[in-house]
């Protein structure tokens, strides 16, 4: 029996995989197989409707106090590239049409804790009906040591001027061998668990990222799921799974980016792992427009959003647009044969772009 055959029939009995399931999958060559599979896994939760969101990335400086390999996007002051928002660009950067900004940056060694609290009352009382989804859970522990508070305290002073959201970033790959040789200034797995265990537990949803494609192995993928799994079974906490290409850019770990294959079979197996995960999403700024569209096929039910102006990836070279309109986005969910559904920052559905509401739209137009 293959080991499609085996998934299936534990699906139909509502049975979890295993580790070695998911091992043997990312080794099937039943590309198409597999992505049936965790396709049947995401309509029957979601149906035809894949998520997206209006949203801004937003990231105030590149300057940052660490040295990751990886990273193509940190900076040290001084230098021809190092950048630094003020309050008034980052608002300037927001519009009333937003659901969404997503905050990330380097690790600033300057700025003082005011100065982030003050970047989210700015943000909220220009655009009230924007949700904040910022800061890493890198960052926030370093907010935490930087201005000697704990995690909790961090957390709920952020939220009481606005933060919705955790983003999923800093995670990587819950692998001690490879943080060592790309990131061993950086927090590891236990850290940045601990960190959104204590936002769930306050209340404080969040994402969860992979970065796969670089030196990680399949075993070192799969291992990060199933951590991600666990502290989903203790929580509940988490939204949405993100997959994050990684961009060889400058910084050249892997010389060539992961196939549309290991795309799509990373998608398709975390559908199938992660069946505690309401949300897996195609990240189309890593995938391109292209593989992420195939990725609903595959499992995925959310692209994102509109991003408005992403750097980090792009400062890894990624050859996605810098920025999807609505349109663009609504139609790439239709050419997948899906309905498109526009989100908020917390999923709570804003409006179903039925066939109806797509013809009254062509003809306001």
């Amino acid at each position: 029996m293959s080991i499609l055959q085996q998934v299936e029939e534990k699906l139909q009995r509502n049975e979890r995989l295993t580790r070695q399931d998911a091992l043997e999958l990312f080794a099937t060559r039943d590309v198409i197989g597999l992505g049936r599979l965790a396709g049947q896994v995401k309509r029957a939760r979601w149906g035809d409707k894949v998520h997206f969101v209006i949203n801004r990335q937003i990231n105030p400086s590149n300057i940052c106090v660490l040295s990751c390999k990886f990273c193509d996007f940190a900076t040290k002051r001084g230098r021809a590239n190092a950048y630094e928002m003020t309050i008034e660009e980052i608002v300037g950067h927001c519009n009333a049409e937003l659901r969404e900004v997503h905050i990330v940056a380097g690790l600033h060694p300057d700025w003082p804790w005011a100065h982030y609290l003050d970047m989210f009352r700015a943000i909220k009382q220009a655009y009230p009906q924007i949700q904040i989804k910022a800061w890493t859970a890198v960052e926030i522990d370093y907010f935490a040591k930087k201005f000697r508070k704990s995690v909790e305290q961090v957390l709920k002073e952020l939220m009481a001027v606005g933060l919705a959201a955790l983003p999923g970033g800093g995670a990587e790959v819950f692998s001690e061998r490879v943080r060592k040789a790309l990131f061993p200034f950086k927090l590891g797995a236990p850290r940045w668990l601990e960190v959104h265990k204590i936002a769930h537990q306050i209340g404080l949803r969040t994402n969860a990222t992979l970065l796969y494609g670089h030196m990680e192995t399949h075993e070192e993928r799969v291992d990060h799921m199933l951590k991600l799994r666990a502290l989903q079974e203790e929580t509940g906490g988490f939204m949405s799974f993100i997959p994050l290409a990684y961009q060889t850019g400058k910084t050249q770990v892997v010389k060539r980016q992961a196939s549309a294959i290991e795309d799509l079979k990373t998608i398709a197996i975390a559908r199938l792992l992660l069946d505690n995960f309401p949300h897996i999403k195609a990240y189309w700024v890593t995938m391109g427009e292209e593989i992420a569209s195939v990725a609903l096929q595959f499992g995925a039910d959310d692209i994102d959003g509109t991003i408005g102006e992403e750097r980090i990836m792009h400062a890894a070279d990624a050859g996605s647009p810098v920025a999807l309109t609505r349109d663009r986005l609504v139609a790439l969910i239709q050419e997948s044969g899906s309905t498109p559904v526009e989100r908020d920052a917390l999923y709570d559905t804003i409006k179903v772009y039925d066939d109806r509401t797509c013809c009254e739209n062509s003809v306001s137009q």
